[in-house]
């Protein structure tokens, strides 16, 4: 489909119909908190559903236990062995490129504050990691893996914001849309595929244009898996970057939640980074990657290393060279960025499972306003808007 403000507009006005539908009923029949209680102990495909699971989400769990028909096993395999090559990078640019963006959609930025509220970053940063190690597992499809639960959940959780704030009337749908709409979410998608990319073309990490192209398709399967209408979700790279642009022109600019939020994420890095000499290169990477306007509407702070971090590329042009000339280099190079993964992500999680659940309530002060002003929207940066 092509990317248009017409098809944009459209988009805006849908949400997620099975899971919506399936969210509705375990409202109205009150076990909403039975199916918590009990999908805590589902946390494997191809596991025993629990009895006494409400009948609409065993037949919801049934309906999506699966990927679609259509994958294309041997793309998803180049797609786990691109992150494998490049996992630490690409935390890197999930952490520090596509978390912000979010954040730069002011009413993106809200509801993300009614499902964690703005106390507890870590549970949020965990939950996004955690996420996306289990799609990147080799057995993240089949039974004993742990992606398609974590992603049956994570879409419920997103229909049960849509009905709390729709029946709340907490949402302005005329000038909004659903929340967590089709947009939003094949928005979303372009975050934490085609933007992690750029990132990665920002960072100097030389990369094939087939590795590309299967991270991307992955993350259509996940969209797919989240309930993302296929017939609107772009199909290649330039499609992709074409949807993004038009998303950030649209939407992004300055908010409170978002430099709150902004605020936490470098707090929390800040305090995974051994000692404090090395604190500003958290804020110095945002800065980098996202640019200077974009930074700036995030209160992310100037620091003396925003010079230092512009030397990234050249570094890691040095350990691509090492790779690329010694089998061993490789090697040692891949298991220290996949310790680094793994370290980060157990800093975060301290060692917990993340349990994606149905909020029962959302924020009492929950509020969002009905536009963003035109001048204060984001212009994407050029790393961005182009390869």
């Amino acid at each position: 489909m092509p990317s248009t403000d017409a098809s944009h507009d459209a988009l805006r006005r849908a949400g997620d119909e099975l899971a919506d539908a399936t969210v509705a009923t375990l409202f109205e029949r009150g076990e909403v908190g039975t199916f918590n209680t009990l999908m805590r102990y589902v946390s494997v495909a191809g596991a025993p559903l629990p009895d006494g699971l409400p009948d609409v989400a065993r037949e919801y769990l049934h309906v999506t236990s699966a990927a679609p028909a259509w994958v294309d096993w041997e793309e998803m395999e180049k797609a786990r062995l691109f992150f494998i090559d490049n996992d630490v990078h690409i935390t890197t640019a999930l952490s520090f490129a596509s978390m912000p963006a979010c954040y730069l959609v002011p009413h993106v930025a809200k509801l993300l504050s009614t499902t964690h509220g703005l106390k507890y970053p870590s549970k949020r940063m965990a939950e996004t990691g955690q996420f996306t190690v289990h799609l990147m597992r080799p057995d993240a499809f089949e039974a004993g893996g742990r992606f398609i639960p974590a992603a049956q959940k994570v879409r419920l959780l997103h229909a049960s914001i849509r009905h709390h704030l729709i029946r709340e009337d907490r949402w302005d749908t005329a000038a909004l849309g659903v929340p967590i709409c089709q947009e939003d979410m094949i928005g979303g998608q372009m975050f934490f595929s085609i933007l992690v990319l750029d990132s990665l073309h920002r960072l100097g990490v030389h990369m094939s244009t087939e590795g590309a192209e299967a991270y991307y398709y992955a993350w259509k399967v996940v969209g797919a898996i989240l309930g993302v209408d296929q017939d609107a979700v772009p199909q290649n790279l330039t499609e992709a970057r074409e949807f993004l642009d038009r998303y950030m022109i649209r939407y992004m600019g300055p908010s409170e939640e978002g430099a709150v939020l902004t605020r936490q994420l470098i707090d929390l890095y800040e305090e995974v980074v051994p000692g404090t000499f090395f604190d500003p290169i958290v804020s110095a990477l945002i800065r980098f990657l996202v640019g200077e306007t974009s930074a700036d509407w995030l209160d992310v702070p100037r620091t003396p290393w925003d010079t230092v971090v512009k030397a990234v590329p050249h570094l890691l042009g040095v350990l691509e060279t090492i790779e690329d000339r010694s089998p061993l280099g490789a090697w040692a190079l891949d298991r220290i960025g996949h310790l680094t993964t793994v370290f980060e992500l157990s800093s975060l999680t301290r060692g917990r499972v993340m349990h994606y659940a149905i909020p029962e309530h959302l924020k009492a002060d929950f509020g969002v306003s009905s536009s963003v002003p035109r001048s204060r929207r984001w212009t994407p940066p050029a790393a961005v808007l182009g390869p």
